[in-house]
This record gives C-alpha cells, structure tokens and sequence, in this order.
C-alpha cells in the first residue's frame, strides 16, 4: 500500500458508523469499545521491555543493579528513564481507576528539557487507538461524548445488561446530546455512534491550550462561549447557540494540553478543579454541565511551579496535581545520543564531526548541571554518573550514590539546555567559512565566546569558564596528544604487546614472592628491581594502588589465556592496561614534532613520514583541515601541557 492509498484507507476507516444498540452489544465483547483515554494511551505504549542491569557493569553502577523497564514508545528519550516510569506509573494508576483520575499530569522542569517533546509523544500515541462519539443526524457531538452518557442515570441496569463497570460512565450527557434527547421523545436509537481516531490537526479529542493576556484572558480559553452569529436564531441559553472551542470542549475522551500552565490567572484555571474530580463543567451561559473525559496535562518551568506552590490560595489546586520532574540528562552517554539524533534529523547529516567533539560539548552540557561535590572534583562525579569506576584512577571518588545523596533531589533541573548545547554544536559546524564540519578546537571557542555572551551571574560564568579552560581544554590536550602519537608511532601496536605480557610477568613473579630470570640475558631479578620495573610502566598513568592494580591485570590474563585455548589477549582488550601502555609508550616522543607539524620539511624522510602521518590521521576520522587545525593547537599548548 502507497502513501496515498495509506491515507485514504485511514481516513475511511475513522467514519465507521453505527446504531446505539449495536455498539451496546459490541461492548459486551470488547472492553476496548468503551476504554477510558488512560487506557488507550496505555496500550499504545506497549509493553515493556524488562532490562536486568545486574548483567552490565555500567549499568549495574548506574541503577543499583536493578531491574529497569525500557519502553520502545520513548526509545528516542535518552537518559529519562525515571521520570518515563512516573509518567506510565500515573496512567497505569488512572486507569485502575485510583486518585490519578482525577489529578492533572504536570510535568516541571527547565528550559529545553525535554517537556515539550514528552508532551507531543503523549498525543501521538493518543492518536493510535479509535473512540467512539455520539451522532444525531448528520452532526457529530461537539464535545466528543462518549454514547454511555446517554445512561448516566441508568448505570446498574447498564451493568447487569451489558457488563459495562459504572466507573466508564460519564458524569452526565452533554447540553447538546439532551436537547436531541428531548427532541427524539426519549429513544436513544435515533442517535448513531460514529468511530473516530483522536487528531492533533482536526483537534478531535486533543487540544493544546496556552496562557494569554492576563487582562483579557478568560475561561472561555477552556469551556467555550456563547456565538453571537447564532443568537439571531437561538436564545442565548439554548445549547446549539454555544461555542464548544474550549479546550476541555475538544479534548473530552482525549487530552488536553495546557502550556506554562501557571502563567495563566487562577480564576481561568477554575474549570480544570470540576472538571478533574467532578468531570464535567460549567459553560460561560446556563446550559447544563458540560462531561469531560479526559487527561489534562500541563506543564511550566521551576520558578513558575514554585510561584503557584507558594500563594496559600492555590492549596485546593495543588492537591489535584501529580508532579513529575523533567531534570537535564546527567549522563554524558545518553546526552551524546540527544546530539547524534538532532544532528541526524538535520542537513548536517553526513558534515564531518572530528572525533571527541560531542563528547566534550556532551561533558560540559553534564558538568554544568551537577551540583558541584565536596572532597571531589566535578569531572569525576560526572564520569561516576556515567557508569564508570575510577577505582584505580581517582582515590577520592566516591560512589555514584553518594553523590546523589550529597546533590539532593533537585539536581539536573539548572545548568546548561541541551537546546543551547545544540546551537553551539550548530555555530561549531559553521564556524569555517571554507568547510562545514565540526572539531574540539572549534567548539572550545565558540563555547567560551557563548558562555560570555550569556552575561551569567559572576560565579556561574566563572564556574563555566573553568571547566571550559581548565577542565575540557586539558583533558582534550591529552587526547589529541596521544591521538597524533598514535598516528606517529605505525608500530606501536607491537610494541604495545611486548611491554603487556612483559608487564604481566613481572607482575606474577612479584606477587609471587619470586625472583624472575630473564630467558634472553639471563639476568636475575629479584622483587625489588621487579618492583620497579613495573613502577616504571605504571607511575606515568598515575595509578593509585599498584597492588591491586597488578592483581587485577594478572587475573585478567590468565583467565583470558585459560578461557581461549592459551592464547593471550590483545594488549588494548583491556582498557585499564591498555590507557597504562599507551601512556608508557608515549612518555619519550620529542623526534615527532618536527614531522607532525606542516613546516617545510628539511628532507624526504621527514616528508614521508608526515604524508604517512596525515594519511593514519584521515582513517582516525579527520579531515585535511582538520589535521592543520588541531595539530596547529597541540603544538601551541603543548608547553602549557611540559
């Protein structure tokens, strides 16, 4: 099936019609003819996936070696885990019929964190299932009425007759269903039900409600009012003179959303109180109660919910909300994909991005929303955060629980948006006039010019300033130090093997307790010179505690050669010892600057091996600019680096 056909099938499929009495019967075999919007939006999630963390090592750190469950509808929300769970924890409870029912689903938190685009997926996933609306001749009910509230005193026999649980009944049936009601002497066959799917565009059962001027804005914005075109023809009070463009008239057995919600004044928000607990409402003109089935989900920032939260006068509202908070991703992982995605989406698709470029945009993004930690620095709460253990690199880490418990509930909800992150990342690409493509040097630039232009209170630029200057400009010299070193040095793989299984012997005769003789010299070496032997591999890479250290590696490559046949592993198969040889293979590399640099070689020896140079630079991943770009900054603040 094409597009076209596509859109067509479904564009028939919602004008399915039929009589009140046959939808009754389809009832009784199918619960899904009268399901509640929670419901609905339920199934349209889907069931979960059910992740053990315990079988991942960066997850079970993250998570407390949890069981977590992974919903495929918000698979593209990086790092929200938690508060995707508060979300389906309150439609899951609002359709067992418990107090969610009757409480507004808001959702608080920053700019750019991701409310909006929860709240868009929501409606989306409202879309998928169909409801069922009452028809009198050829006019649909304009507040999208459930058939049932044509028995909303006749509840029990509704039961006994056709199972339907009273709870799915509305409050009442509509003005408008009444008055046809009245007009039909009574008989309910002369109404049709009509199967409709839910639609953003057509605003059928979905609706999206901002706050305006407070000196004008009313709460016709919600409940409708009356329309002077039809006054000519009907009395004021008649319920077809009325309006129902509110956005609780379009959202009934759907949801509505209400944007910045507590930017609008408190007598507007008045409907929403009835509506929640009674479910139904009153109209602008005396017309009768108005049902409402439906999910009103709101959402604001931090300081607009702690304003609302602190005017004594708003206590009966804030008992019928359900908060959940939307804070920034604090994993630098999950933030990585919310740019790899944006760029994705984007013509910057196929740009090319040096390596460590998001990743640095993606650490500063994280360290800007942590709560800055005591006896400990920001980078290595940032990295705990994200899963990893810095047992051997970092002394004065502390557990990734610790840390959260330090920080508070409210960490994640400042700091810098992912929104801002994007349009740095989008400066960086654009940033040269003769290439668009993206590289660290670039966006270290461009993120201390934004970060100025911002004009922040003094301690926060100044807290940003360092971690841009000290903390990434520092960590990313050291990167594309050993980077270029590597595109230098064609055979240090080799080299690398040697000095792991050399390294690994020393280390089990010294655990050992044993003397080592060296097969090629014969020279003996007792525990002292073993001892430092390995210190000497070990001290460059900073390692804390050589005693474990030691008896980790060891334990790794035994087990590998016991699990493989005999054969050892790779020297870089295990990322503690393969960061411990690189730093040894690199410590002594002062004949590569005059060949990685693009002065006139002196002959062709230099020449070749910078052409060699640049070419294992290019399948590292980076461009021919960019090779000039970042060797030209290594060269400048390699004497900062001395």
């Amino acid at each position: 099936m094409n597009i076209l056909e596509k859109i067509k099938t479904n564009y028939s499929a919602s004008l399915n019609e039929m009589t009140v009495a046959a939808y009754l019967e389809e009832c009784k075999q199918d619960p899904k003819m009268y399901a509640k919007p929670a419901e609905r939006i339920l199934d349209a999630i889907g069931e979960p996936e059910i992740l053990d963390t315990r079988q991942d090592p960066v997850l079970s750190r993250i998570f407390s070696n949890k069981k977590i469950k992974i919903y495929p509808a918000f698979r593209d929300f990086y790092g929200m885990e938690s508060t995707i769970e508060q979300i389906v924890s309150y439609f899951r409870h609002s359709a067992q019929g418990l107090e969610e029912k009757k409480q507004i689903l808001y959702l608080m938190g920053p700019v750019g964190g991701g409310k909006s685009s929860l709240a868009e997926k929501l409606k989306h996933l409202m879309q998928q299932n169909p409801i069922y609306v009452l028809k009198a001749g050829e006019e649909v009910s304009p507040v999208f009425e459930s058939p049932l509230g044509l028995f909303a005193d006749y509840t029990d026999e509704l039961e006994s007759e056709y199972g339907i649980p009273s709870r799915y009944v509305p409050s009442c049936m509509s003005p408008w269903a009444s008055k046809r009601l009245r007009e039909f002497d009574g008989d309910v066959n002369r109404f049709k039900v009509i199967r409709l799917y839910p639609s953003i565009q057509e605003q059928i059962a979905i609706s999206k409600t901002e706050p305006g001027d407070e000196n004008n804005q009313d709460i016709s914005t919600l409940v409708g009012k009356v329309d002077i075109r039809k006054l000519a023809e009907y009395q004021q009070s008649d319920p077809d003179a009325y309006s129902y463009t509110g956005g609780l008239c379009l959202a009934n057995q759907g949801l509505l959303e209400f944007v910045e919600m507590f930017k609008a004044p408190i007598k507007v928000l008045n409907p929403l109180l009835t509506a929640t607990q009674e479910k139904n409402y009153k109209g602008t003109e005396p017309i009768g109660a108005i049902p409402f089935d439906g999910i009103i989900l709101a959402h604001s920032n931090e300081s607009e919910w702690a304003k609302f939260l602190n005017d004594k006068k708003n206590e009966a509202f804030l008992d019928r909300i359900y908060k959940v908070q939307v804070p920034y991703v604090l994993r630098v992982s999950e933030e990585i994909k919310i740019y790899e995605k944006l760029i994705r989406e984007s013509s910057l698709r196929d740009a090319p991005c040096a390596p460590k470029t998001i990743e640095l945009l993606a650490e500063f993004s994280v360290m800007s929303r942590l709560k800055e930690p005591e006896n400990s620095s920001i980078y290595s709460k940032m990295r705990v955060y994200n899963g990893e253990t810095l047992r051997e690199t970092d002394p004065n880490a502390k557990s990734i629980q610790e840390y959260r418990d330090d920080a508070g509930i409210n960490e994640g909800m400042q700091g810098i948006s992912t929104r801002f992150a994007f349009k740095i990342l989008s400066k960086v690409f654009n940033f040269d006039s003769e290439e668009i493509a993206a590289n660290p040097v670039h966006l270290l630039y461009v993120l201390e010019q934004e970060v100025i232009k911002m004009m922040l209170p003094p301690e926060t630029e100044t807290k940003y300033l360092h971690l841009i200057k000290s903390v990434l400009a520092s960590r990313y010299a050291e990167f594309i130090s050993d980077e270029i070193q590597k595109a230098y040095i064609e055979s240090y793989s080799s080299y690398g093997q040697n000095i792991f299984e050399k390294y690994v012997i020393y280390a089990d005769h010294w655990m050992q307790n044993n003397d080592y003789r060296d097969p090629d010299s014969g020279e003996i070496f007792d525990r002292s010179i073993l001892n430092e032997e390995l210190e000497k591999i070990e001290k460059p890479a900073g390692i804390a505690n050589p005693k474990d250290f030691r008896s980790e590696v060891t334990n790794f490559f035994l087990r590998y050669k016991a699990n493989h046949g005999g054969q050892s592993p790779r020297w870089d198969s295990y990322e503690k010892i393969k960061n411990v040889i690189e730093k040894k293979i690199f410590t002594n590399t002062e004949d590569l600057l005059p060949v990685v640099s693009f002065n006139v070689k002196t002959n062709e020896e230099d020449e070749k091996k910078h052409r060699d140079f640049t070419r294992r630079m290019r399948e590292r991943g980076y461009t021919d600019k960019q090779i000039r770009i970042l060797v030209d900054w290594f060269m400048r603040v390699r004497k900062t680096m001395a």
